[in-house]
């Protein structure tokens, strides 16, 4: 059976085998609205029978969003790849002073902008690592230099280690700051940077950035100041089972707390030119499939889960619209953090190519604003 064969099953034979692996409890829960567990969480990425988990999740996907699929067309601006950090996962950060290390004026981003003028481009994603000479007007100015090439764009900026990075720097309130970015165009947040939230991993590959409570404490600031956002887990690397049921737990939790999360975006890890390439290898479809369920399933307060076709590829994005994923993101345009770790998908997908993935996969393509605002079924 292919994927949406085993998600188009009738309701009862699903529930049979979903029974037969062992897992009616959970499904019970599942269909009860009942917030899944701990245990319950370990026992879906243990479990073998991935066919089930997909099942479950599907039908809660089924049930939100019916055959409706989100893109939307962004593109990517990644300023600088400059970055005081050494984190262990990470292929694309350089020091000053190595040749390929760059770093993007106000103007460059101007003119980034500008060059996609001539498609309907609704977003600017723009994420970068950690330069040590970059002052708090810096990135203040590249979101105005953004704004200044396509008024209309929504600039969704900086993770939660680049917001607490400017937090530090600007000599200003926590108030101040965030009235500064949103005078100055931005729009939301996305959400790496999360990594996996647990002390053991944040030590073993990313000790120098910003830890699992920080990354928390940031975040809540962020939502509190009124700004939507997403969040991540970047899973396949040295994390155990039990430590992404953590941190999808904490997730949740901050959902419940603030209610600021748009989406879900479970990140493979890409291990080539990175100091752990010698560690494992590319994840598996399986495991693609199995992170996508989880986190419909267990995050039961997210709205969106996203499959991100970058770092899944297209394929295995399209097999995750049935187990629980209802959006496989955007156009993207010239991403460089995956592609510097070896990703062999394109730089960019054009709107043609991504509603046929959607429909091809056997849903409808509708697209987005980047905070899921309904711009119309494509043609």
């Amino acid at each position: 059976m292919t994927a949406f064969q085993y998600a188009s099953l009738d309701d009862s034979l699903a529930k049979k085998l979903i029974d037969r692996a062992g897992l009616g409890d959970i499904d019970a829960k599942v269909r009860s609205g009942e917030r899944l567990s701990f245990a319950d969480g370990v026992r879906l990425y243990e479990t073998p029978h991935l066919a089930a988990v997909g099942l479950m999740a599907h039908r809660v996907r089924t049930q939100r969003h019916g055959k409706k699929t989100y893109f939307n067309i962004n593109q990517h601006v990644n300023y600088t790849n400059i970055c005081v950090y050494s984190c262990k996962f990470c292929a694309f950060a350089a020091k000053e002073g190595e040749q390929r290390g760059y770093l993007m004026t106000p103007a460059i981003v101007e003119q980034k902008v500008k060059e996609q003028l001539h498609r309907p481009v609704t977003e600017v994603h723009m994420v970068a690592g950690i330069h040590p000479q970059m002052g708090y007007d810096y990135y203040l100015d590249v979101v105005r230099a953004a704004k200044r090439a396509r008024p209309d764009i929504h600039v969704k900026a900086f993770t939660m280690v680049e917001i607490d990075h400017i937090l530090k720097i600007s000599g200003k309130s926590e108030d101040q700051v965030f009235a500064d970015l949103r005078e100055a165009g931005l729009g939301s947040c996305p959400g790496g940077g999360a990594e996996v939230l647990v002390d053991r991993v944040h030590k073993a590959v990313f000790r120098e950035k910003q830890g699992p409570q920080g990354w928390l404490d940031t975040a809540r600031k962020v939502q509190q100041h009124g700004f939507k956002m997403n969040a991540t887990m970047l899973y396949g690397h040295i994390e155990k089972v039990d430590e992404r049921v953590t941190h999808l737990i904490k997730l949740r939790e901050l959902q419940d707390e603030c209610g600021g999360f748009m989406a879900y975006i479970p990140l493979a890890f890409w291990p080539y030119h990175t100091d752990l390439a010698n560690y494992g290898h590319v994840t598996t479809g399986f495991l693609d499939q199995r992170s996508i369920a989880i986190g419909r399933l267990m995050l039961d307060n997210f709205p969106h889960i996203k499959a991100y076709w970058i770092m899944l590829t297209q394929e295995s994005a399209q097999t995750a619209l049935s187990f629980g994923a209802n959006d496989i993101d955007g156009t993207v345009t010239e991403e460089k953090i995956t592609h510097d770790a070896g990703t062999t998908e394109p730089q960019a997908l054009d709107e043609a190519q991504l509603t046929n993935l959607i429909r091809e996969a056997g849903y409808e393509p509708v697209q987005r604003t980047t905070v899921y605002e309904e711009v119309g079924a494509s043609a």
